[in-house]
């Protein structure tokens, strides 16, 4: 699976910076103002990230072992 560099930075912002601020965002609000399923967005955002990590590492394997 290659990606091209555009898609693989956006990915990579979404992984590494954008689910895992809005998550955050969430859960700490959550507890203040009682908005429902606080662990289970945690979780489910963690689940995402993970995924989309792997298949980013996925995608710089093959880069990298074609590039050699």
């Amino acid at each position: 699976m290659k990606l091209k560099n555009g898609a693989y930075d956006i990915l990579k912002w979404i992984a590494l910076i954008c689910i895992p601020a809005l998550a955050t965002f969430y859960v700490a609000l959550a507890g203040v103002w009682g908005w429902p399923y606080a662990d289970e967005v945690s979780k489910t955002a963690n689940a995402v990230c993970v995924l989309l990590g792997a298949l980013l590492g996925i995608s710089t394997a093959q880069y990298n072992k074609d590039k050699h």
